[in-house]
């Protein structure tokens, strides 16, 4: 929720800006605004999702191995837990583990995820001739919203399974095997090449397309009957 929040929040901050000359005055947005103001998005966005996305993974990891091995004992089953012990010992740096590669994810990510949700947007209110995008139809808003969650996969999903494998790594720095993301990305090819780097791409595309319409949707007729109001 709280990265949902900052996510478009974010996104509605950045068009403002651009949108805003140096003398005051505000101007229509172009379509690389557009991408301009998505790249910002992402950027900003990966300090709260960094975080979110490493407890996460910490813990489904234990998850995982405790069923997979029934002599483990992992070190942590909550995420109070896992926060103290990262806390402990790397600081307050330590929930930012894999923020190199959650920035270099995001950054381009969401310039075309946003980016082309608002253009094709853009292109069909001129095709179904809607003097603005709030006068779309719902089909058109999440066909343009299931597009951008397609091509948000397609752009970075290698970039994705490095970041899951630094952010699922040992939080101690002495033992993880993934210190930075070029020797992640060298042992990530040793394993498999570049089918490796699509491990899990063919249902994480299919859920794309109904999972980010639906909350592009909610998102963008929320935002709608906000501004009327």
């Amino acid at each position: 929720m709280f990265f949902r929040a900052s996510l478009f929040g974010a996104f509605g901050a950045s068009k403002r800006w651009l949108a805003t000359n140096p003398d005051g005055s505000v101007r229509p947005l172009r379509t690389t605004d557009f991408y301009k103001a998505g790249g910002i998005t992402g950027f900003i966005a990966a300090f709260t999702e960094g975080p979110i996305d490493f407890y996460k993974s910490q813990i489904q990891v234990q998850i995982i191995r405790s069923k997979s091995d029934p002599n483990y004992v992992p070190p942590y089953t909550k995420v109070s837990q896992c926060v103290k012990a990262t806390i402990r010992e790397s600081g307050f740096k330590g929930p930012f583990q894999g923020l190199s590669a959650t920035i270099l994810r995001n950054t381009p990510a969401n310039a075309v995820y946003l980016g082309t949700f608002e253009v094709l947007k853009g292109v069909a209110a001129r095709k179904l001739g809607c003097k603005s995008n709030a006068e779309l139809p719902a089909w058109a808003v999440l066909s343009s919203a299931g597009l951008g969650g397609i091509a948000y996969w397609l752009v970075i999903f290698p970039v994705d399974v490095i970041k899951s494998s630094m952010q699922t790594d040992s939080i101690i720095k002495s033992k993880r095997r993934f210190p930075n993301m070029s020797t992640a990305a060298k042992l990530l090819w040793a394993e498999g090449g570049v089918k490796r780097f699509y491990k899990g791409f063919t249902p994480c595309l299919i859920r794309a397309a109904p999972a980010n319409g639906a909350m592009l949707f909610t998102v963008d007729k929320v935002t709608n009957w906000l501004n009327r109001e």
